[in-house]
């Protein structure tokens, strides 16, 4: 067995039929594109391949790449960092996403996944604590930023549970397989999503205070002003940012572009 690397967040899953349940969620055909992230020693890798009509993985660690082409002669396998590299260059302009990826770099991974022009389907393992976030629904304790920006985009699901004792070396804490489809209708444009982003990410960091409250030191404006625009956009001022679900989120944000947020 492959040895797992601290510094890279590698923990890696060997159970041949947790494998095989997490390849079948991504429900790639003999016509479709897999793009892998971090395949590790290739447990995913061997359940995509037999799956997916054409498959790409990427991994960072130098020292697991040979056995992985040796082991995948039919896929490509890319030695690079997947935080940088180019998806769409390397899989072309219609791919399906998976992996068993890195907790440390969970967050930044989906926001990838989820640049435009989306993958048709994205299932990544993750932290359950990080599905739970991205699954919440408005009102929940464990929804913020992270639920709202990715609902706006992306419908979010947390489908099984992989326990902790499944991996080697063993994480501290459990795993769960999160699938996102994009919607059809986003409910956020792709050159709407910076401001979307930085209005959501503002206002849980005020997640204690009343909506018209963190809208104020969010923006600067005065109270008449920010009133106006939450009455423009159908949103009670005396709530908190964690009852708003994202399409309320959307609907704020252009209410307040329209007043002329942010200053150019």
């Amino acid at each position: 067995m492959a040895r797992a690397k601290r510094r890279l967040g590698q923990h890696f899953l060997t159970d041949r039929h947790l494998l095989g349940r997490i390849a079948d969620t991504v429900d790639a055909g003999p016509g479709d594109t897999v793009l892998e992230v971090g395949p590790g020693p290739g447990g995913l890798t061997a359940a995509l391949a037999e799956r997916a009509g054409r498959l790409i993985a990427i991994e960072k660690d130098r020292d697991l790449v040979p056995a992985l082409r040796a082991r995948f002669p039919q896929a490509t396998i890319i030695e690079a960092d997947a935080l940088e590299a180019d998806w769409h260059a390397l899989a072309g302009p219609r791919f399906l996403v998976a992996g068993n990826i890195p907790y440390n770099i969970t967050s930044p991974l989906i926001d990838k996944a989820l640049e435009p022009p989306v993958p048709g389907r994205i299932v990544f393992l993750v932290q359950k604590e990080v599905a739970d976030r991205v699954t919440a629904r408005a009102g929940e304790p464990a929804y913020g930023a992270l639920s709202a920006g990715v609902q706006s985009v992306a419908r979010a699901e947390r489908l099984f549970t992989v326990p902790a004792g499944a991996f080697h070396p063993k994480p501290k804490v459990d795993s769960a397989v999160l699938r996102l489809t994009p919607l059809e209708a986003p409910l956020v444009a792709p050159e709407e999503q910076g401001e979307y982003r930085r209005l959501v990410v503002g206002l849980f960091g005020f997640r204690r205070k009343q909506l018209a409250r963190g809208l104020r030191e969010l923006t600067g404006w005065d109270a008449p002003a920010v009133a106006s625009v939450l009455e423009r956009a159908g949103v009670p001022a005396g709530v908190r940012p964690e009852v708003l679900a994202p399409a309320a989120f959307a609907a704020l944000l252009r209410a307040l572009v329209d007043a002329g947020w942010p200053a150019r």
